[in-house]
């Protein structure tokens, strides 16, 4: 296997977990009645402490020197509680109030957010592709929150509102920690950051405070979002990193909403219509176009 072929299967099963998670996250949430903040709490504390772990065995302990410099402890807890933590929870908020595949898709729209953001940080107007990209994300959204029929929505307006603070918390977790994983290894920084958010939101939902219905099902979800759709799936996609380009990565993650949309049918039954399908091609193209750009 060649290294680019490594590189290509790595980010693929590191986006495929990430789907899979998401419709591990709606069973638990809307079959076993599962709170999105008790999720939440627990997917970032275990997962948080197993990278975290992992990184101490290799780098022999090495993983409190980050907090030694003053920007970086400001920089880490800030990426912790507005970056790892929101975008966790509004991801799960969208599927608890509509589902895994929408909520994906919606989560999508953020690097056209990631846009217009550098279009207003540095005082210019967006290039032709990206206007292409805004039009084709403005017309997905529509059409998946529509069906096709404007005169009403076809989602919750929860699951929209979850959805769409979902990818401005991803553009968020993607633009803010730059300065850190310039300076330090990434799954230290992503260990840190989700074990911070976890902590900051424990007090909102006590890890042992649990409601719903926990069974062996119950059990295996939880382990498969917390194992497979975290700790693997972040570990295949930065080491990815090391053999194909980022432009290339981001592309094939693309793979994770048609894997949640895939699932979502498959094993949830869920219903996904013409316009939905129709909607997301708009959403996601806008990846591709993206990545076309120098």
């Amino acid at each position: 296997m060649t290294d680019r072929t490594k590189g290509y299967c790595l980010v693929a099963l590191g986006a495929i977990f990430w789907g899979a998670s998401g419709v591990a996250g709606q069973y638990l949430l809307h079959d076993k009645q599962f709170s999105a903040e008790w999720l939440v709490v627990v997917r970032l504390l275990c997962s948080g402490l197993i990278l975290l772990s992992i990184d101490s065995v290799t780098h022999f302990g090495d993983i409190f020197t980050i907090w030694q410099n003053r920007l970086d402890r400001h920089q880490l807890l800030l990426f912790g509680v507005a970056g790892m933590l929101s975008v966790q929870y509004t991801y799960y908020a969208a599927i608890q109030h509509g589902n895994a595949a929408t909520a994906t898709i919606l989560q999508y729209l953020m690097p056209v957010i990631i846009v217009g953001y550098i279009a207003i940080r540095y005082k210019r107007c967006p290039q032709f592709l990206e206007i292409i990209s805004i039009f084709l994300a403005m017309l997905g959204t529509l059409l998946l929150v529509t069906k096709g029929d404007f005169r009403s929505l076809a989602i919750s307006p929860l699951a929209l509102f979850w959805g769409i603070t979902s990818a401005f918390s991803a553009a968020f977790y993607t633009i803010q920690p730059k300065g850190l994983l310039s300076r330090w290894r990434s799954p230290l920084v992503i260990g840190w950051g989700m074990l911070i958010g976890g902590v900051a939101m424990s007090p909102i939902a006590p890890p042992w405070k649990f409601v719903g219905q926990f069974d062996l099902g119950a059990g295996l979800g939880l382990a498969f979002v917390i194992i497979f759709g975290t700790v693997i799936a972040f570990w295949a996609y930065l080491e990815s990193i090391k053999y194909i380009l980022p432009t290339e990565t981001s592309t094939i993650a693309s793979l994770e909403p048609f894997s949640a949309v895939f699932l979502s049918i498959i094993l949830l039954n869920i219903p996904f219509g013409f316009m939905d399908y129709i909607g997301g091609l708009c959403i996601l193209s806008t990846v591709f176009i993206l990545a076309k750009k120098k």
